[in-house]
């Protein structure tokens, strides 16, 4: 909801989902089936010719721990952390069991693996997010979704909700540059109205403002 200064009645607005793009084929996978299921997140599903999720501008690309030592051996991950350079964020998810990776059954040495996660963060700049499972996984994802969204959120001028008349007067004239609440209420105090202080010449406004004046005056004839 938000409030309308001059009507003084709220208005609903349509609360705006998260949005997650998966690549087809994740569309088996236990991940969409929550992410369906959560009604703050918009999910499309389509051919990714790059990473496994997309979010806004960050890219991700999910391995479960076998794929991760597959992709190791046959150099897939390599390519495809290349590839995923060309996104802003870039985030590796590796689900399962994490002591699994250097075990001794493994089939790559303890030693090397932990050499490649180091080369995957410091070498090619992507993340890693290590998930118990697919719930873990999808739980990462919507709240990445949701932080991104909040990243976008227009950002207020105000924090307080003006409901008097003079609050409303106040909260207009700070939406100003250099305008802030002791000279909103000189300029209500001295010129009364919002229509006298628009009207105002730059000299009666300078006693307020300053040199301030001016630029005010030139937003308004703009």
């Amino acid at each position: 909801m938000f409030y309308d200064i001059f009507s003084k009645k709220e208005v609903s607005s349509t609360k705006i989902k998260s949005k997650i793009i998966a690549d087809i084929h994740e569309k088996d996978s236990f991940i969409l089936v929550e992410l369906k299921s959560n009604p703050e997140i918009e999910l499309e599903v389509k051919s990714l010719k790059i990473g496994d999720y997309l979010i806004g501008d960050t890219i991700l690309e999910r391995k479960t721990v076998s794929d991760f030592i597959s992709s190791i051996i046959n150099r897939r991950l390599i390519e495809q952390l290349m590839q995923m350079q060309q996104y802003k964020q870039r985030f590796l998810i590796i689900e399962g069991e994490i002591s699994s990776i250097t075990s001794k059954e493994s089939r790559i040495n303890s030693n090397a693996i932990r050499g490649f996660i180091l080369s995957i963060i410091s070498n090619y700049n992507t993340n890693i997010i290590f998930t118990k499972n697919s719930l873990d996984t999808s739980k990462y994802l919507i709240t990445l979704a949701k932080q991104q969204l909040k990243n976008k959120t227009p950002f207020s001028l105000h924090s307080k909700i003006p409901k008097t008349l003079k609050e409303q007067k106040q909260y207009i004239l700070e939406s100003f540059p250099n305008i802030g609440p002791k000279k909103a209420e000189s300029l209500l105090k001295k010129f009364k109205s919002l229509s006298d202080i628009f009207n105002a010449n730059e000299e009666d406004l300078k006693e307020i403002l300053k040199n301030n004046s001016k630029d005010f005056k030139n937003i308004l004839n703009s």
